[in-house]
């Protein structure tokens, strides 16, 4: 009898991931769930190809591949589950698809191109024993990437698995690593009173590539340098935060030893001609991650794609930050209000756009302001909201909240002459007095202190437009729109362009930016109303322009050709003809 060939074996690093509660997924939703199921493994296996792994084989909502790196499979393995973060952010709880990762390093059978043996059993055991969303290593495995990923895995000693003949010391990792524990009372970074603190790691560089080591520390300098001007963030500097560069340390304990309660990290990798930055804010005090977001850019300029992908990612920053903040106080009683607790809790008042939550944003601002004299965003904000009240037309006295306005404004710039907050609100109260020139000087100056500042290109688009800039005004509201798109006052940004558009006689393209600003939350006011009206009647189509008015009207019943005049002064006398002309059309009348 001959005797078989001899096997071929080979150490190698194997993959296993699988889809958690894919039973519990689908049978609540069997189509969609085979759908999105589908696209994350399409997305799962060309990662792993592009990252220098081999997929061996799907078993219905499991893949099992190999790599020749440990620290490949590891990094490719961190990279999938941050992305899939990204991609359940905007899903309901019930239907996140997360995918268990297991690891380990073995010597397997290779026959017909699949591996086999303990290597493999044991690498789905360890799938098996991950966290949802997580990854979980043998010690083999953690031996090889100690120093080599910026990634912290958590000790979790020695575990039996079913047929595996001896004890496994495993690690595990996932994004909301020890989120169960909590911080002593008296860590540095849980002193939450203060404005907030935040600490940017180092971009991990997912490739072995000295290049992109630069790019990564490239942007991760300038988005420290972009933060710090944001005046009412305390950021770390970089001689600080680099000394965690390539450390496997937990990243609350970076924040209890850098005082701080955020941290942002992220990474970078290449592929072919396009650069990938992925980047992730923590509350280094829940553990719960606050916002997740990747960019993709062709690496054409090198500083061009820097200069970009810092400042889209700053400016997502700031709205984020705030709203983590004002959650964290949501259910703390006035009395125990701090200035910077006050004034947060003015913004998501005064984000409401209606007359009485802004009248209850004033009140919380001068608290603050009472709370604090020398505080200037909370006056930046108090002036905002009476210019609010202004625009859309909540007050009876313009003149006197125009003085109001200028009265904190000027507080603002007083107490801190470098807050791009403060030339912001003096620049909106400049317009609704007619000052065109200051005005556009001001919010320039905002923009220049902190070019990461969304608001700041919408106010500066608005009176460019009654200045009489149109295409500048359309470009510079883009530009708001495309740093902040998650922004509480987007809809302020598109009506702002749609508003221009007619007033560059671009009908049509004035209704798509309507349709726009009604998708989004927090639309208030008489305002986008006016401009469909007023749009609509260029257009001729006068019934639907009558319809769109008197919803205008219900918002304000006392709207008039004279209020809107007053209310939106143009530089040149007929600056504003196309608007008035539609609205007249529409059937809104002089007085």
């Amino acid at each position: 009898m001959n005797e078989p060939p001899p096997l071929n074996r080979k150490l190698t690093a194997i993959l296993y991931a699988d889809v958690a509660g894919y039973s519990r997924l689908t049978g609540s939703d069997e189509e969609g769930t085979h759908h999105k199921v589908m696209d994350m493994l399409d997305y799962v296996s060309s990662t792993i190809k592009k990252s220098g792994g081999s997929v061996l084989r799907y078993a219905g909502d499991a893949i099992l591949a190999e790599f020749s790196s440990a620290v490949a499979a590891v990094n490719t393995s961190i990279e999938i589950q941050t992305e899939l973060v990204v991609r359940n952010n905007i899903l309901d709880q019930d239907k996140k698809v997360l995918i268990r990762i297991g690891i380990n390093i073995g010597d397997v059978i290779e026959d017909r191109g699949e591996v086999f043996g303990d290597g493999v059993n044991l690498a789905a055991r360890l799938e098996a024993a991950a966290p949802e969303g997580g990854v979980c290593i043998s010690t083999s495995v953690h031996d090889q990437i100690v120093g080599k990923i910026g990634s912290v895995f958590e000790d979790c000693g020695n575990e039996s698995f079913k047929n595996i003949n001896r004890p496994v010391h495993v690690f595990r990792w996932t994004p909301l690593i020890n989120t169960n524990r909590e911080m002593t009372p008296d860590s540095k970074s849980s002193n939450a009173s203060d404005k907030p603190s935040i600490a940017v790691l180092a971009l991990r560089n997912m490739n072995n590539d000295s290049d992109l080591d630069y790019i990564g520390d490239g942007i991760t300098e300038d988005l420290i340098t972009a933060l710090s001007k944001v005046r009412s963030f305390k950021v770390i500097s970089r001689e600080s935060t680099f000394t965690y560069k390539n450390t496997s340390k937990d990243v609350r304990d970076i924040a209890t030893e850098l005082g701080v309660r955020y941290i942002l990290e992220g990474s970078v990798r290449k592929s072919g001609s396009r650069v990938r930055a992925t980047a992730q804010l923590i509350d280094a005090v829940t553990g719960h991650h606050v916002w997740a977001e990747r960019y993709d850019r062709e690496m054409e300029d090198i500083f061009d794609l820097q200069d970009e992908m810092v400042q889209i990612i700053a400016a997502a920053l700031e709205p984020e930050v705030y709203a983590a903040e004002r959650i964290r106080i949501e259910h703390k009683t006035p009395n125990n209000l701090d200035a910077w607790e006050l004034y947060q809790r003015g913004l998501s008042f005064m984000w409401n756009y209606e007359n009485d939550p802004v009248s209850t944003a004033i009140e919380l601002f001068q608290k603050a302001n009472k709370a604090d004299p020398n505080f200037a965003p909370a006056y930046s904000y108090l002036a905002y909201s009476y210019y609010i009240k202004l625009i859309l037309g909540y007050v009876e006295d313009p003149d006197d909240f125009i003085d109001k306005g200028m009265k904190a404004a000027k507080n603002a710039i007083k107490y801190d002459s470098k807050d791009a907050m403060s030339y912001f609100s003096i620049g909106r109260i400049f317009m609704m007095q007619g000052r065109h020139d200051e005005s556009i000087d001001a919010l320039r100056k905002s923009i220049e202190l902190n070019p990461c500042f969304a608001q700041a290109y919408h106010g500066l688009g608005m009176v460019l437009a009654l200045a009489g800039q149109l295409d500048e005004s359309k470009s510079t509201t883009e530009k708001a729109v495309d740093l902040s798109p998650r922004d509480p006052m987007l809809w302020a940004f598109t009506i702002v362009h749609a508003f221009t558009c007619i007033l560059d006689n671009e009908n049509e393209e004035s209704l798509v930016w309507y349709r726009k600003t009604m998708q989004l939350p927090n639309v208030a006011g008489y305002w986008p109303h006016a401009v469909n009206a007023a749009a609509l009647a260029n257009l001729d189509r006068l019934d639907e322009a009558k319809q769109a008015l008197a919803k205008s009207i219900e918002a304000k019943p006392n709207l008039s050709i004279e209020f809107v005049k007053k209310n939106l002064p143009t530089k040149s006398p007929d600056g504003l003809d196309p608007y008035i002309a539609g609205l007249r059309k529409a059937g809104l009348t002089d007085v």
